[in-house]
């Protein structure tokens, strides 16, 4: 049995449909060497299919993969989703946010510099968002304790000179 050579894209041929699609003149001009190569290399591949891919690596697919070292940037996407839920004074939590999505998305890219700068951008509108958050908070409520601290005295101070309810 006759095996015709099978490249990349080609069809692999046996016995008479090879001498049918070489036709006769092109079968003949193989010559008695070339089959007698053949016949050599379809035994040596019966006996050791890896020799015939190390023998011809071009006809092998190979895929090569370069993975890269990952640098470790951190996006404070967390940090920037409390601060929005939670912390929401002046907006500055939801503008961390889009900051820190800008910045997972290139350092899914793979662009570790604009990373790092979106990264730095977030985490510093983070920290304004988180302190001012918190001072914005305590003195609200402080002013609200005070307030109604006030109103509680006048209005007991209105009462005590009424001379009680009416």
């Amino acid at each position: 049995m006759l095996t015709g050579a099978a490249g990349a894209g080609q069809q692999r041929l046996q016995g008479p449909d090879f001498e049918r699609g070489l036709g006769r003149s092109q079968a003949s001009a193989c010559g008695p060497s070339g089959e007698d190569a053949m016949s050599a290399k379809l035994n040596m591949v019966q006996q050791d299919p890896q020799a015939a891919v190390m023998e011809n690596p071009q006809s092998s697919a190979s895929t090569v993969i370069n993975i890269q070292t990952e640098t470790a940037v951190p996006d404070h996407i967390v940090w920037s989703l409390f601060n929005t839920i939670f912390l929401s004074w002046c907006c500055l939590g939801f503008v961390a946010f889009a900051y820190s999505v800008k910045s997972r998305d290139r350092k899914m890219v793979g662009d570790v510099i604009g990373a790092q700068t979106y990264a730095s951008t977030a985490k510093c509108l983070n920290i304004w968002a988180l302190v001012l958050g918190l001072l914005l908070t305590t003195g609200s409520v402080v002013l609200m304790v005070i307030a109604y601290a006030t109103a509680y005295t006048m209005i007991v101070k209105v009462m005590k000179e009424s001379g009680g309810y009416h």
